[in-house]
């Protein structure tokens, strides 16, 4: 049997440009003699439709949308993905769903049991689960269908009561199929090809796993569609983070005739442990993770142009360099705003890195504006001594300059804030805390630089001093970063244990931190949970971001 694995970039509720590419998929498939061809968890539609989903018109264009395809599905067997209604009045409305569609029909359907409702997942909130597991039919084979989250069920603290592959082997299926949306963060590659290794290793049986790629506002989908043989031996892998179709031919014991990408585990039945993961960062896949994250969020809501304020510091310069290889340098345009305390070489190492990217940069100093604010504000300020409000003003005028170019020319404004920087607060809001889409916001400080080297690869495309020299916020003199928040080597990391890992206190000190600075971060990353709150959506590369994926109470008094 020849099946085709179609991993595809979907926009959410765009019926038309998601039909008709899963059209063009079936088409290529057919014209190779494919016999079946797989597609992604609710590719329909796109993942995830959200509140979309309560809207009847929105379910209506679905069943519309499988209609059109159905009638291409003639001579080829296709799985595909999207919410089906739910006939019987207690429960939720919907199935999320995998129907196969043959010789112009809706031969049969399976329903998602494992419906996840923790971090970026909220399914539960819309959907039914399984009410009952059968194999399809086709073509002389059985197949065990199951969604996305179905075949992670396996191992030692299993999440859910039920595990649909148990329920699927009664009916003896000959081949596991996964129907997959399952997103991209810096851990997930690893356990998630053992995830589905041990679903092999447990059930003998070859399988086809299909994920999405692409990004859909925040949350970024990666690819790295899979195939096994039934020994558990890796023989398909595709791309991450781009568009691929491709077929498999499985003999009749279950096995390819391609080469072995990875040999089986000799272990067999090794059941999935849940994995002790470290802040690793696998830069190359962030890189394209985040480039992705702004070139899907840009085309998918018809914008072309972005702007962004360029300090001369590694935040704003990496961001840059991500913004240019996403969009096109002609298409990203830095500000340079000098204040009376911005440093010359700031200025210089600003300049210099548009003129390594070639993208266009304008120098507009705000000392004069600045000193209209503090005039104006004399009389209300008194003679209070300077501080964080004359500070925080030179912050939102350079936010002010940008959002009037940004509206007057048609521009986005990228945030470059880091995920140090949130999680501690160290930030002014509709200041430096302005922007469209924060396209650092879940890299800690440390990963930044780590970004920045990757980079400069090849060519010093960052100049090395923007590297090298101590970050600071230029808004008083001499200011460091160090004046306000611990160093990002101890910080990031008890960050990390924090935000990631959800340790608390007692385990945090345990691992050596200091106490009283284990609990001076803790209170800050509570306190300025208000400020998160305003932020803009954040380019998700981690297990646990800020925004949908972490949700704390603004107005609490845990830890703060």
């Amino acid at each position: 049997m020849k099946i085709f694995l179609a991993q595809q970039n979907y926009h959410i509720g765009n019926f038309e440009s998601n039909t008709q590419k899963i059209i063009d998929a079936i088409e290529a498939a057919k014209k190779e003699g494919g016999d079946l061809i797989v597609f992604s968890e609710l590719s329909v539609c796109g993942y995830a439709p959200r509140d979309f989903l309560e809207f009847d018109d929105f379910i209506s264009r679905c069943y519309t949308a499988l209609d059109q395809i159905k009638h291409h599905a003639d001579t080829i067997g296709v799985l595909v993905g999207a919410p089906d209604r739910n006939p019987i009045k207690e429960g939720k409305d919907l199935f999320n769903a995998a129907f196969l569609l043959y010789e112009k029909e809706i031969k049969a359907v399976a329903h998602k049991t494992c419906l996840p409702n923790y971090d970026v997942f909220d399914e539960y909130r819309y959907f039914e689960p399984a009410y009952d597991w059968k194999v399809m039919e086709f073509k002389g084979k059985r197949l065990a269908v199951t969604v996305c989250e179905d075949i992670w069920n396996l191992g030692d603290n299993p999440l859910y009561r039920k595990c649909p592959m148990d329920e699927l082997m009664a009916g003896k299926p000959d081949i596991m199929i996964n129907l997959s949306a399952s997103p991209f963060d810096y851990t997930h590659d690893e356990d998630r090809k053992a995830a589905i290794k041990a679903n092999v290793l447990k059930y003998k049986l070859p399988l086809f796993y299909c994920n999405c790629v692409g990004s859909q506002t925040e949350v970024v989908f990666d690819g790295g569609s899979l195939v096994f043989d039934a020994s558990a031996n890796l023989c398909g892998e595709l791309p991450r983070f781009r568009e691929e179709l491709r077929s498999f031919e499985l003999n009749e014991e279950g096995f390819f005739d391609t080469e072995i990408i990875e040999p089986a585990q000799t272990v067999p039945g090794k059941e999935l442990k849940p994995l002790e993961l470290e802040p690793d960062l696998n830069i190359a896949q962030v890189h394209d993770a985040i480039v992705m994250g702004i070139r899907d969020y840009f085309s998918k809501m018809g914008f072309t142009k972005a702007i962004l304020g360029s300090s001369g510091g590694i935040d704003s310069a990496v961001t840059l360099a991500l913004a240019v290889t996403a969009l096109g340098k002609e298409n990203v345009r830095a500000v340079l705003m000098p204040s009376p305390y911005s440093t010359s070489h700031s200025v210089d190492d600003a300049v210099q890195l548009s003129k390594n990217l070639d993208n266009p940069y304008d120098v507009i100093p705000i000392e004069s504006i600045y000193e209209n604010f503090l005039d104006t504000l004399k009389p209300f300020f008194k003679d209070q001594p300077f501080g964080i409000a004359e500070e925080n003003i030179q912050s939102r005028t350079r936010g002010n300059l940008l959002m009037a170019i940004a509206n007057k020319f048609g521009y986005i404004l990228l945030n470059t804030s880091n995920k140090s920087e949130l999680a501690t607060g160290y930030g002014t809001l509709y200041g430096d805390m302005a922007g469209g889409l924060g396209v650092l916001g879940d890299c800690y400080k440390l990963q930044v630089y780590a970004l920045a080297g990757y980079i400069n690869r090849h060519a010093e495309i960052i100049p090395q001093n923007i590297i090298s020299k101590a970050p600071s916020a230029e808004l008083r003199p001499g200011q460091k970063d160090s004046d306000s928040l611990p160093d990002y080597q101890v910080l990031d990391k008890l960050l990390y244990q924090y935000i990631e890992r959800t340790q608390g206190p007692r385990e945090i000190k345990a691992q050596g931190f200091d106490a009283s600075l284990v609990d001076r971060v803790l209170k800050m990353v509570n306190l300025n949970e208000y400020k998160r709150n305003q932020f803009c959506p954040i380019i998700r590369i981690s297990p646990k971001a800020f925004g949908v994926g972490r949700r704390i109470p603004i107005v609490a008094k845990y830890l703060s």
